[in-house]
C-alpha cells in the first residue's frame, strides 16, 4: 500500500484516546464456516495494510472465529501502533450448540466474563486491551445477575483493560447509558439504518466514545459487495431504502458505497466508524472516502430530509 496522506481524527469520548476516523473491524477474519475462507497470507496483508495506512483502532470479538488469533500472529510485534478493542459476554468455554445465527451463546457470569478476557489477550499476544465491550447489549439487570460488569471492572483494575464499554442497540441502550459506567458505545448506524441516530448523540452527550459498525451498510449498495446487508434488513431493504430516498443525483461522481461512508462520518457525535474487509483495495477505496471525511453540510441536510421522507 502506497504512503497515504494524514486521516483525519477525533477523541474517543472521556478515554482520551485520539482514533482515526475510520476504524477496522476484523469480522471479515472469521474464516469459514460462518465466513469467507482465509489464508494466513491474506490476513497478514490485509492487517499490515491496515497500520500502514494510519489507522489506528482495530475492533474484533471471541466470536469472530480466528480473527483474535490472526491479530495476535501478525500484530503482536506492532501492538504499540494501534489500539485493540474486543468483546466479552461471548462463551470462551468449550464449544456448544450454536443460536439461531449460528454464533456460540452469550453467558453474562462473572466466569465467563474472565475466562473471555484472559483467552482474547492470549489470543492476541499481549498484556491489556485498550477497550472491552459487552457484547449482544445484555440488560443492566443482566450485567448485575451473576457480576458480569464487577468482573469487567475488576479487570480493569487489575490494568488487563484499560476502557469498559458496551455494544449496545435499543431497547437496551439507554439503560445501558444512563449506568454511566461505559466509557465507549459500540452502536450500529448508517444512512439506511438510522434508528440508533440519537442514541449516539446521547452517549456522546454522557461523555462516552462513539464507535459505529455498519458505517456501510455492510456493503450492501456495492456492485462488487464484499459482505451482507445490516443485522435484520435484506440487501433488497436496503436498496429498495436508497432508491426510494432518491439519493443517486447527489453523490456528486462519488459511488454509493463512498457516499455512504462519508454519510456516517457526517453524524456529529461519531468518533469512529469499524469497516471491516479482507481486499486491500476495497480498504483503499474506504481511506480515500476517509480523507475526504463528512459531507458538505447542505448535502448531509438533504440526504437526511429525504431519507426521513423515505421511511415507512
Amino acid at each position: 500500500m502506497s504512503e497515504s496522506t494524514s486521516l483525519p481524527m477525533r477523541t474517543l469520548g472521556r478515554t482520551g484516546l485520539l482514533v482515526t476516523q475510520l476504524g477496522y473491524g476484523a469480522m471479515e477474519l472469521r474464516g469459514a464456516p460462518r465466513g469467507r475462507p482465509i489464508d494466513d497470507e491474506q490476513a497478514k496483508r490485509i492487517l499490515n495494510a491496515v497500520l500502514d495506512s494510519g489507522i489506528n483502532y482495530i475492533d474484533t470479538s471471541i466470536d469472530y472465529g480466528v480473527s483474535e488469533e490472526l491479530i495476535g500472529r501478525h500484530l503482536a510485534d506492532r501492538r504499540s501502533e494501534y489500539l485493540l478493542a474486543s468483546k466479552c459476554g461471548c462463551w470462551a468455554g468449550e464449544a456448544r450448540e450454536p443460536t439461531a445465527d449460528g454464533r456460540q451463546p452469550h453467558v453474562f457470569t462473572r466466569e465467563n466474563v474472565v475466562a473471555g478476557v484472559e483467552q482474547s489477550l492470549r489470543r492476541m499476544r499481549t498484556d491489556y486491551l485498550d477497550v472491552v465491550q459487552f457484547h449482544a447489549s445484555p440488560s443492566p439487570a443482566t450485567l448485575q445477575e451473576e457480576g458480569a460488569l464487577d468482573a469487567l471492572l475488576g479487570l480493569q483494575r487489575a490494568g488487563k483493560v484499560r476502557f469498559v464499554g458496551m455494544s449496545g442497540t435499543l431497547p437496551n441502550l439507554p439503560d445501558q447509558i444512563a449506568m454511566d459506567v461505559f466509557d465507549v458505545f459500540q452502536i450500529p448506524y448508517s444512512a439506511v439504518q438510522r434508528e440508533h441516530e440519537a442514541a449516539i448523540s446521547s452517549a456522546a452527550r454522557h461523555g462516552a466514545g462513539t464507535v459505529i459498525r455498519g458505517g456501510t451498510a455492510r456493503g450492501a449498495l456495492a456492485d462488487d459487495k464484499e459482505n451482507s446487508a445490516p443485522l435484520g434488513m435484506s440487501t433488497g431493504q436496503v436498496r429498495d431504502i436508497w432508491a426510494q430516498a432518491d439519493l443517486d443525483d447527489l453523490l456528486d461522481g462519488a459511488s454509493r458505497q463512498e457516499f455512504i461512508l462519508r454519510f456516517t462520518f457526517s453524524h456529529p457525535d461519531m468518533h469512529t466508524t469499524i469497516v471491516g474487509t479482507s481486499d486491500v483495495g476495497h480498504l483503499e477505496a474506504n481511506l480515500a472516502a476517509a480523507r475526504k471525511g463528512a459531507l458538505p453540510a447542505d448535502v448531509y441536510a438533504e440526504a437526511k430530509r429525504r431519507l426521513s421522507a423515505a421511511s415507512p
